[in-house]
C-alpha cells in the first residue's frame, strides 16, 4: 500500500467487520482504511515468481458495527502502523475499530512505509470503548485527543439518554409527589363528601369564573339599566320632533314662500334675481311637485296584492330589503339635497360672465334631485303597503315581521366596535326611523278610513302600540348594549342632545358633520298620495263650482292645521333647546 505525503486529505470509508479466528492465536485483528483516491493494489507478480497467487479467504462473522465516514488529515486525526503483516488505523472521532486483513507487503515497500510512519507513532495506548479494548498506536497528542473524545462521548450519552429518563421517573412519580406535599395542595386522597364540604364552606362559588367587582361595574350595570336608556329615548323623541318640524316646514313654510315670490312678481312686474334659500325652496317645491305626481299615478291595490300574494319570499323579508334601500336613499337624498343648496348659494352670488355655467349646474343637480327623490319616494310607498298589509292580515304576519326586523337590527348593530361619532349618527338613524314608521302608520289610518269595515279602530290602536313599543324597546336595548360593549358613558347622549339642541337654534357646532340630516320630500310625496283620496272621498256631489269651493276650504283648514302645528313645535323645541343648553353651561360652571 502506498502512502502520499501527510499534508494531504485522506477519505476513509469504514468497513466495519469483525473477524474472529479460533486457529490464530490473536483473537482481535483490525485493518486499516483506505482511500479512494489510492493507487491500485499492487501485482503480486512483483512479489511471487508464480504471479497468479490466489488471495486467502477469511471467515467473517455476523458481528457488525456501523460508523460514519472518517475525513481527516493524516497527520492530525489518524495514526497508521503496520505490526506482523498487518495494517491497522485509529481515528480520532471513531468509537468502535473496524479492521480489514491486507496482504503482507514486500520487504522493500514494508521499509519506506515503516520510514514514513514511525517516525511518528511513538505510543500504543489500549482504549476501552463500551466495554470492548481496542488498541491504538500513535502519538501521545492522538491518544490524549482520542481519550478526551471518547470521555466527552460517554458524558453526552449518559446526560441525554439515563440523566432524562430519570427526571421524567422523578416527574411523573405522582404518587411520590403527594407524598411529599407538606402542604397537600392537591387534595386528591379525599373523600368526595369532605371535598363537596371545603367548596361549601369557601366562600362564593362562582370566584373561579366570575371574578370580583369593584364600583366601577356597578356603575355600568345601572348605567345599562336606568340611566342610559332614559337619556336615549329623549334624544330619539327629540330627534324625533325635529324630524316632524322639518317635514311641516315642508308643506307649510315652503308653499308660502313660494307664495310670496309669485305675489312679488306679480306686483312689480320685473324679474328680479332669486335668493340663495328662494332658489333652495324652489328646487324642492319642484321635486315634491314631481314626485307626488308621479305617485298618483300608481295603483296601490295592486301593488297591494302583488305584495300580499308572494309566496317565495316572506313579507318581513321585503319590508327589511325595502328597509335596506331606504336608508341608503336617505343617506344619497341627502347628500344631493347639499350639493343642490350650494348650487343654487353659487348661482345667486354669481357674476354675469358666469350665470349660465351655474344655471346649467343647478338645472343638473335639480334633475339629479328629482330623480332621487322620486326613487324614495316610490321605495317607502312599497315598504309603507307592506307594512298595511302585515297588520291587515290575522296569521300573525305583524309580530312576525316585528320580530325578524328587530331581531336583525340587533344582530347587526350590537356586537360591532362603534366610535363615539359613529353612535352619534346611529341615534339620528333611529330617529328619522321612528318619523318613518309615523308615516307608515298614517297610511294605514288613511287605508282603513277607506276601505275597512266593521269596528276597525281598536285593532288599529292596538296594531300600532304594538309597532312603536317594540321599535322604541328595541332601540333602547340596542344603545345600552352598544354603550356597554365600547365603553360609552351615559353623559355622552347628553352631549349629542345638546349638540342637537344647538342645531335647532341654528347654533354653528364644532363638527357639522354629526347634525342631524333628513329629507322629508319622499316621505312628504307618500302623505300627499294617500290623504288626496280621503279628502276627495268626503268632499260633497255638488256642481263644479261648489266643489272647488270645499277643495279650497279643506285645503285652507288643512293647511291652518298643519302650520299651527309646526308653530306649536317649533316653539316647544326652541325652548326645550335653549333651557337645555343653559343647564349644560351651569352645570360645567359648578364642574370646573
Amino acid at each position: 500500500m502506498a502512502l502520499r505525503s501527510s499534508g494531504r486529505k485522506f477519505s476513509f470509508d469504514i468497513l466495519s467487520t469483525s473477524i474472529l479466528d479460533d486457529d490464530h492465536d490473536s483473537s482481535t485483528i483490525a485493518t486499516c482504511l483506505r482511500s479512494n483516491s489510492d493507487p491500485s493494489p499492487i501485482d503480486d507478480s512483483t512479489t511471487s515468481p508464480t504471479g497468479n497467487r490466489k488471495k486467502k479467504k477469511k471467515k467473517k462473522h455476523k458481528r457488525i458495527t456501523e460508523h460514519p465516514t472518517i475525513s481527516e488529515h493524516l497527520d492530525h486525526s489518524s495514526s497508521v502502523g503496520e505490526f506482523n503483516g498487518y495494517c491497522y488505523s485509529v481515528a480520532q472521532t471513531s468509537s468502535v475499530l473496524v479492521c480489514e486483513e491486507h496482504e503482507t507487503l514486500p520487504h522493500s515497500n514494508m521499509s519506506s512505509v515503516s520510514g514514513l510512519l514511525f517516525g511518528e507513532l511513538r505510543q500504543r495506548n489500549v482504549i476501552m470503548v463500551n466495554g470492548v479494548s481496542e488498541e491504538s498506536v500513535g502519538s501521545p497528542q492522538i491518544a490524549h485527543r482520542e481519550s478526551e473524545s471518547i470521555t466527552e462521548l460517554e458524558s453526552r450519552s449518559s446526560s441525554r439518554g439515563e440523566g432524562r429518563s430519570l427526571e421524567n421517573e422523578v416527574s411523573l412519580d405522582w404518587k411520590r409527589l403527594l407524598a411529599e406535599d407538606p402542604n397537600q395542595t392537591f387534595p386528591v386522597d379525599k373523600s368526595p363528601v369532605k371535598c363537596f364540604m371545603e367548596e361549601m364552606y369557601a366562600g362564593n362559588s362562582l370566584r373561579s369564573t366570575v371574578p370580583l367587582g369593584n364600583e366601577k361595574e356597578r356603575d355600568r350595570v345601572y348605567d345599562t339599566i336606568f340611566r342610559l336608556p332614559w337619556r336615549c329615548e329623549l334624544l330619539i323623541d327629540v330627534g324625533f320632533f325635529v324630524c316632524l318640524d322639518s317635514f311641516l316646514s315642508l308643506l307649510t313654510v315652503m308653499p308660502t314662500r313660494l307664495i310670496m315670490i309669485c305675489w312679488r312678481f306679480l306686483k312689480t312686474r320685473q324679474f328680479k334675481k332669486l335668493s340663495a334659500v328662494e332658489l333652495s325652496d324652489i328646487g324642492c317645491c319642484v321635486a315634491l311637485a314631481s314626485g307626488a305626481i308621479l305617485l298618483q299615478q300608481t295603483d296601490i291595490s295592486l301593488i297591494y296584492h302583488m305584495i300580499r300574494g308572494q309566496g317565495t319570499i316572506k313579507l318581513y323579508v321585503v319590508y327589511n330589503v325595502l328597509e335596506v334601500f331606504d336608508k341608503l336613499f336617505q343617506s344619497f337624498c341627502g347628500d344631493v339635497m347639499q350639493t343642490l343648496f350650494n348650487t343654487a348659494e353659487g348661482l345667486a352670488n354669481s357674476s354675469t360672465e358666469s350665470t349660465q355655467y351655474w344655471m346649467r349646474r343647478f338645472v343638473v343637480d335639480e334633475v339629479v334631485a328629482v330623480a332621487s327623490s322620486i326613487v324614495h319616494s316610490f321605495i317607502l310607498l312599497a315598504q309603507s303597503i307592506t307594512l298595511s298589509t302585515c297588520i291587515v292580515a290575522h296569521n300573525n304576519t305583524l309580530f312576525a315581521l316585528l320580530v325578524s326586523n328587530n331581531f336583525a337590527e340587533i344582530k347587526s348593530n350590537v356586537f360591532k366596535r362603534y366610535s363615539k361619532d359613529n353612535v352619534h349618527n346611529l341615534v339620528y338613524y333611529d330617529s328619522v326611523e321612528r318619523f318613518h314608521i309615523s308615516a307608515f302608520l298614517l297610511f294605514v289610518l288613511a287605508q282603513n278610513l277607506l276601505e275597512a269595515d266593521g269596528p276597525w279602530f281598536g285593532s288599529f290602536i292596538c296594531n300600532a302600540l304594538v309597532v312603536y313599543l317594540g321599535e322604541m324597546a328595541i332601540d333602547i336595548i340596542k344603545h345600552s348594549f352598544i354603550a356597554k360593549f365600547n365603553n360609552i358613558k351615559p353623559i355622552a347622549f347628553s352631549e349629542f342632545l345638546e349638540d342637537l339642541c344647538k342645531q335647532t337654534l341654528n347654533i354653528q357646532t364644532d363638527n357639522v358633520k354629526n347634525n342631524l340630516t333628513f329629507v322629508p320630500l319622499a316621505p312628504a310625496c307618500v302623505v300627499i298620495r294617500v290623504l288626496r283620496p280621503v279628502f276627495a272621498a268626503h268632499l260633497p256631489y255638488n256642481p263644479l263650482p261648489w266643489r272647488l269651493f270645499w277643495i279650497f276650504l279643506l285645503s285652507a283648514m288643512t293647511f291652518v292645521m298643519l302650520a299651527s302645528l309646526k308653530v306649536m313645535i317649533s316653539i316647544g323645541l326652541k325652548k326645550h333647546a335653549r333651557w337645555y343648553i343653559n343647564r349644560c353651561q351651569t352645570r360645567k360652571l359648578h364642574s370646573d
